[in-house]
């Protein structure tokens, strides 16, 4: 009998001990399904505060971004008549982009400006970013004084470089005159206007270009041209083989950037040369082109069929140079 009392009494404790266990479960159980609860109810307030945080610019985006570029699709399928009235043409706009020697010429000048400012630009932008990385006295005056023209307003840069290339009373023809130098006339010539233009454009890109290479060069450590300098390297060896490969991914974003936007050069060719002038057809570029047919020939169908044409080029240069990035572009 006292060997079933305490059998009876082991079975009766570990009885109890399971059910503590079990009660021990659930409410761990149901501590994490609270725990789980609550990180789900912040995670929900976070995203949110996320979403109205990045409302504004998300809104602006649509409207200003999205809903053009599809309603700029749309209206390239159409053709457009009096008093803003359209009607529905299909694939005539993109048939008569393949036959339109205007197109093909604003493509020619396009891809000829694009070709030469963006490395020119880039170069002497390297060039200026380094001199300006150096200590020499009034190195910030130089900084403000290279970064000027990017604040400036480019129709005032347009009006002030337009006298300048004047063939009759500009500075530089004046200048070319002290030296028994009879100077070409820069903006009429049809052989010179769109190299014209491209000089200034250059000189416009350099300082905001300078700004961006001037912080990827203070972002390379010290350490390395210190190694270099041990070794015996000179400033040539260490610009090349130090300098350029590491800052190969900031002169990515510029040359991203760069083309995209001499693309869609408009405001010097515009102001500088203008619609009368003789050299427009030398001169216009895709952009040009979309202005002339859409608010001069009142063809916005056609117009928009070739903004549409453009961003494809846009899109394609831009997937290609993400894809050639890889055998250029050297991250740490």
């Amino acid at each position: 009998m006292r060997f079933l009392a305490g059998t009876s009494f082991i079975l009766v404790e570990g009885v109890k001990i399971v059910r503590s266990e079990v009660s021990v479960n659930q409410s761990s159980v149901e501590t994490r399904k609270k725990t789980k609860t609550r990180l789900n109810k912040a995670k929900r307030g976070d995203f949110f505060w996320a979403y109205v945080m990045i409302a504004p610019t998300l809104i602006g985006t649509i409207i200003f971004n999205i809903w053009p570029l599809l309603q700029t699709f749309y209206l390239s399928f159409t053709e457009w008549g009096a008093f803003g009235t359209y009607s529905w043409k299909g694939m005539v706009n993109y048939q008569r982009l393949f036959h339109e020697p205007d197109l093909l010429l604003a493509l020619k000048n396009t891809f000829i400006f694009t070709i030469i400012s963006v490395p020119l630009g880039i170069s002497l932008s390297i060039i200026a970013a380094v001199l300006l990385n150096q200590k020499i006295k009034g190195v910030t005056f130089y900084r403000t004084l290279y970064f000027l023209p990017v604040v400036t307003m480019p129709a005032a840069v347009a009006i002030v470089w337009k006298w300048l290339f004047n063939a009759d009373y500009g500075l530089i023809n004046y200048v070319l005159s002290l030296f028994s130098i009879d100077g070409p006339r820069w903006l009429t010539n049809p052989h010179l206007a769109l190299y014209s233009i491209v000089l200034v454009a250059v000189w416009g890109a350099i300082g905001y270009n300078m700004v961006i290479i001037l912080s990827g060069l203070q972002g390379i450590s010290s350490t390395y041209y210190e190694a270099a300098d041990i070794d015996g390297a000179g400033p040539l060896v260490k610009f090349f083989k130090i300098t350029l490969p590491l800052l190969s991914p900031t002169l990515f974003f510029i040359a991203v950037m760069s083309l995209i936007n001499t693309f869609q050069v408009f405001e010097l060719i515009y102001m500088m040369i203008g619609p009368t002038s003789l050299v427009i057809q030398d001169t216009q570029t895709v952009v040009y082109l979309f202005f002339e047919e859409a608010f001069i020939n009142n063809d916005k169908g056609y117009a928009a069929a070739i903004a549409m044409a453009l961003f494809v080029i846009i899109l394609f240069v831009t997937i290609l140079q993400f894809k050639l990035q890889k055998k250029w572009v050297h991250y740490e």
